[in-house]
């Protein structure tokens, strides 16, 4: 070659080999040489500088750099570049330093194998600071971390707010959304033969709730829900649908004869007691029953409601089946009960009187106001057709006023025209005694004293008077209103309950006038409840007198007053003014 071009290959050689220190002084990567038949490694100002030595010899004990490494690094770091030498093949590897100030940095570590001019094996490698890049990496971790911890606990409560969204808090029951959504499902399955569900209300729930309070009520609810999820097989789902009802659904079941079996299981298992506290408490269940058999469109909820309505109407510890019969008399109730909800607001409900006398001279010593409803299409219905409607609907007490009203305005009415009237008397019922607001009411309506008698209809709460229905009656009296008792002999109303209460007069159940004439037996009981009234000082009013031999056999047993269709039927105000108007002669007309 001659001397220029060599010349000209060493300058080019010179700057190709600045230009590659310039890069790598650029990149801080470190260029490190190591003659594996010494114990010393060569290295750049670079690489002292990477290992924060301070120093810049080239000739490097290896001690330095295995001392260097960090001791939990080191062992692999030393066996990953002893493998390379075993395999004469490329080391890679990454572990941390630490410098002599403490720091501690990441390095990254390549080299090739090759022999050197002498022929001595060495590996020529380059290394360079990763620690930004893994710091980096490192929050990347731990923000995908963060993320998917957050990610999970958003997970968690929206499962939790979804479980508590379809369950009940209380018995962990699922509630009506779930219930509904499982039934809409079932429904449209075509794998479901048959489907039923069971709408159970807890009998005496309200007692215990009263009696005991809410945390007792809470103890039963919470027992009942897992003894009806024992009862229920393993395909079928109970739920709490609010308060005291709970419904079960059944699916591919065998027939009717297994939902009475497993009905009735479930009632078993509900009268069975619960102990709270020191009280042993206990309940029971109405059951009503609907279920469908290629018939899905049917809504069975509504149609088990229908059959709880009417278990619970025919008394406790009852189960009913749903049928269209059911239905349709329900709904005629229900259209009954609306009739007269309007009945009472355009003053439709109205007071027929019949006249009470005196079992012996016959002259009239009493009325008692009658409720009738003056229906617009049907003419004038009696109480047999709507009160029992009233009293389920919660309308009884409405009536109850209704007729006061009525009654005081035609007695003010009568009054006005100069006839004497006897005392008037108007029924009661048991619940409206509850009612904190009755004796403000009362007074707003300037009762006048002794012209009014209450008399109770639902005597059947004689037999536990309890000191809130006393103090009711107490404080009627003391407004000049006396008490009867309807019904007495009944079956109906106690001793003990007559006792406590001590009405101004009670009245034989027309049951037992029937054949007061015709059968000693009756006699005998009649006589005895004239004698008891006599003994407490109480007088005694026989109803349902039909004829003349009742009237007869009544007045010598002892009753004081009589009343039926044998001395006067009921009628509206406007027919028994003249009754009125004859004053003491009115006795004739009864003859």
């Amino acid at each position: 070659m001659a001397p220029a071009d060599t010349t000209r290959s060493e300058r080019e050689f010179q700057d190709l080999l600045r230009r590659l220190e310039l890069a790598l002084d650029a990149s801080q990567i470190g260029v490190w040489e190591h003659n594996l038949d010494e114990e010393v490694i060569t290295w750049d100002i670079q690489m002292h500088r990477l290992y924060g030595t301070g120093e810049e010899t080239r000739a490097v004990p290896t001690a330095i750099w295995e001392g260097a490494i960090h001791p939990d690094d080191r062992e692999r770091a030393i066996r990953e570049f002893d493998d390379a030498i075993a395999r004469r093949g490329q080391y890679n590897s990454q572990f941390r330093i630490i410098w002599p100030n403490g720091e501690i940095r990441h390095i990254r570590s390549r080299a090739h194998f090759y022999v050197n001019e002498e022929g001595a094996p060495s590996f020529i490698g380059a290394e360079w600071d990763v620690t930004a890049d893994v710091l980096l990496n490192d929050d990347v971790v731990r923000q995908r971390a963060v993320a998917e911890a957050r990610a999970l606990a958003l997970e968690e409560s929206n499962a939790r707010i979804e479980h508590a969204a379809e369950h009940d808090y209380l018995t962990g029951l699922p509630n009506r959304r779930l219930f509904d959504k499982r039934l809409a499902e079932l429904s449209g399955d075509p794998e479901v033969s048959t489907l039923a569900v069971l709408h159970l209300d807890l009998d005496q729930f309200k007692q215990i709730n009263d009696s005991h309070g809410h945390a007792a009520g809470d103890a039963v609810l919470r027992a009942a829900a897992l003894r009806i999820g024992a009862a229920i097989p393993d395909n079928g789902m109970a739920a709490r649908i609010g308060g005291d009802e709970f419904v079960i659904m059944l699916v591919n079941f065998g027939g009717i004869n297994d939902l009475k079996l497993i009905a009735r299981d479930v009632q078993r298992r509900l009268r069975k007691k619960i102990r709270f506290g020191s009280a042993l408490l206990q309940s029971g269940a109405s059951i009503g029953i609907s279920w469908s058999a290629d018939r899905h469109e049917a809504n069975l909820l509504a149609e088990s409601d229908i059959a709880l309505y009417q278990a619970k109407a025919s008394g406790r510890d009852r189960i009913e089946f749903f049928s269209q019969q059911l239905k349709d008399e329900l709904m005629g109730k229900r259209r009954l009960a609306e009739e007269l909800k309007l009945a009472l607001e355009q003053g439709d409900i109205v007071p027929f009187y019949q006249v009470q006398v005196d079992a012996h001279t016959r002259k009239i010593v009493g009325v008692e106001a009658l409720a009738r409803w003056k229906h617009r299409e049907r003419g004038i219905l009696s109480p047999a057709i709507f009160l029992k409607i009233a009293d389920e609907y919660g309308m009884a007490a409405e009536i109850d006023a209704a007729i006061l009203r009525r009654v005081l305005d035609d007695r003010r009415g009568w009054e006005k025209r100069g006839m004497r009237m006897p005392r008037i008397s108007v029924n009661i019922s048991g619940p409206r005694l509850y009612d904190p607001l009755l004796i403000d009411d009362l007074r707003t309506l300037a009762i006048p004293e002794n012209a009014i008698v209450f008399e109770l209809v639902e005597t059947i709460f004689l037999d536990d008077c309890d000191d809130e229905l006393l103090q009711s009656v107490d404080r009627i009296k003391q407004m000049g209103i006396e008490i009867e008792i309807d019904d007495f002999g009944s079956g109906h109303a106690s001793l003990i309950g007559l006792v406590r209460l001590r009405p101004a007069r009670l009245k034989i159940d027309r049951q037992l006038v029937d054949e007061v004439d015709t059968s000693a037996e009756q006699r005998r009981v009649v006589k005895s409840i004239v004698e008891i009234a006599k003994a407490l000082n109480v007088e005694v009013i026989a109803e349902g007198v039909e004829t003349e031999s009742h009237a007869a056999t009544l007045a010598k047993l002892g009753c004081n007053a009589l009343q039926g269709f044998a001395l006067s039927r009921p009628m509206p105000a406007s027919e028994i003014d003249h009754i009125f108007a004859l004053g003491d002669e009115a006795k004739a007309t009864l003859n």
